[in-house]
């Protein structure tokens, strides 16, 4: 094995800067955190922020003492008993003039945002580094899209960034530990009344797709524009059978609240997805190759167990049962044939991928970005007269833009204008909240005198 040893001060300060784990949490491909918190540590905090829950005093110096020196916050003193809330244990480790507001994983995307009278909890707001609502969860510090781990490592640096990671962590692990967290196979349990409910729908469904198979033969079925009569019966089928699926998942998700474990991971985005879970308790579905319906074995039939010409749901590959309740043989043939397509599939894209990415490095292995902002070859042929096109960085980037300017006005105009540019979000006026006319007539004269105010001000302090 050789061993590299780094002995100028340039190569020691340059692996410094490039090899240092915390300079790595933003990614340079999009400029959001791709190191976060995964599976136990965001369930942890997920349990320490949902509906706000106490913790005395013995709970609440166990989950702090994991987090080394950390002032505990005021408590709540209620018939001469000292209680701390979740989320003031969880703002012990944000930064004291930290401001954000997002969504959390778990919100349920209703027509018309609450947005602090949400009832799900799920609007988060964080004014000067106290969290006032919300849950916090994968949106907040998971990797990929943490709104809260993002702003700390973009606006505070990589080593605050780091911190705050080890302290959401050991915070994560405190919390699980004093509440308890397991998983098992009884938390995939559906009531009767839910099972009935499930097959009474596949059982309609069904005979809905025999009605389609019937019209396709006496040729009454209606044809799609610039699909065939047999391709038609086949996106309907298709169609009919997803919508049973999914809505067998919505039956069992109704019932498994989210005081059940394994709802919990999926809901703020520790580990699964709904869909494992309906598989798993309502109905695993429609079974595909090549995006179409199963329709390779026999001879004008998928399995000797079926009619010559049956194009019925089950005989074309739909799976009645889940997981749980476990699959009959023809279920479990079908089940294995789109399951070897994933598997082939993996296979061949893996090295497709592979061998693309050797070509892009062989083809622009000769690149370089140039102090006047150009990227040139080694024969100084100009490629591009601005990186990218648009000369931003990916790594600094806000989401592919140069700078959150929404984010700027908030911190300099204050919460009422921070109203007004959410306002403007959600009527999809144009970006960097340019609010039109009509917006800025909705607002009395009593918030106009405000604003006034506040701008001469120069804002909120």
């Amino acid at each position: 094995m050789n061993l590299h040893v780094l002995q100028s001060e340039e190569a020691r300060a340059e692996a410094h800067i490039l090899m240092k784990v915390q300079e790595h949490i933003l990614s340079p491909r999009f400029g959001g955190p791709i190191i976060g918190a995964i599976h136990d540590h965001i369930t942890g905090v997920f349990q320490l922020t949902y509906r706000n829950p106490r913790f005395d005093k013995a709970q609440t110096l166990f989950i702090v003492s994991k987090m080394g020196e950390n002032k505990l916050p005021e408590p709540i003193v209620e018939n001469g008993r000292e209680y701390w809330t979740g989320k003031d244990l969880f703002s012990t480790i944000l930064p004291k003039d930290f401001n954000a507001q997002f969504k959390s994983h778990i919100c349920m995307k209703c027509q018309k945002c609450e947005k602090e009278g949400c009832q799900y909890d799920a609007y988060v707001k964080i004014r000067d580094g106290r969290v006032l609502m919300g849950t916090i969860d994968d949106n907040a510090i998971g990797s990929g899209g943490g709104k809260i781990l993002d702003k700390i490592a973009r606006d505070y640096g990589a080593d605050r960034a780091r911190e705050f990671l080890d302290d959401v962590t050991r915070l994560a692990i405190g919390s699980i530990m004093v509440r308890g967290f397991s998983t098992g196979i009884d938390d995939e349990d559906i009531p009767e009344e839910a099972k009935r409910q499930i097959d009474d729908k596949i059982n309609n469904t069904f005979h809905e797709v025999d009605q389609l198979v019937a019209s396709y033969r006496d040729g009454t079925l209606d044809q799609m524009p610039g699909r065939s009569l047999e391709e038609t019966l086949e996106v309907e089928a298709m169609k009919k059978l997803g919508e049973a699926r999914d809505e067998a998942g919505r039956i069992a998700g109704k019932h498994l609240g989210l005081n059940n474990a394994a709802v919990q991971m999926a809901k703020s985005g520790a580990r699964g997805s709904m869909l494992n879970l309906s598989q798993m308790a309502g109905c695993i579905g429609q079974q595909a190759v090549r995006g179409e319906r199963l329709s390779r074995g026999y001879w004008n039939r998928t399995l000797p167990h079926f009619k010559q010409g049956d194009l019925g749901a089950q005989a074309k590959g739909f799976v009645k049962n889940s997981y749980k309740s476990g699959l009959t043989p023809t279920e479990f043939f079908f089940h294995s044939m789109g399951g070897r397509e994933g598997l082939v599939d993996t296979a061949v894209r893996t090295s497709r991928s592979g061998y693309m990415q050797r070509r892009l490095i062989n083809a622009l292995e000769d690149l370089k970005l140039k102090q006047d902002g150009t990227v040139r070859n080694t024969a100084d042929s100009i490629i591009q007269f601005h990186y990218g096109e648009d000369g931003i960085d990916p790594t600094r980037s806000v989401q592919s833009e140069a700078i959150d300017l929404d984010d700027v006005l908030r911190g300099v105009l204050g919460e009422h204008y921070a109203d007004l540019l959410s306002r403007a979000d959600e009527r999809k006026i144009s970006p960097y909240a340019t609010v039109e006319k009509d917006l800025m007539e909705a607002t009395t004269e009593e918030d106009e005198e405000q604003e006034e105010t506040e701008y001469e001000g120069g804002g909120d302090e």
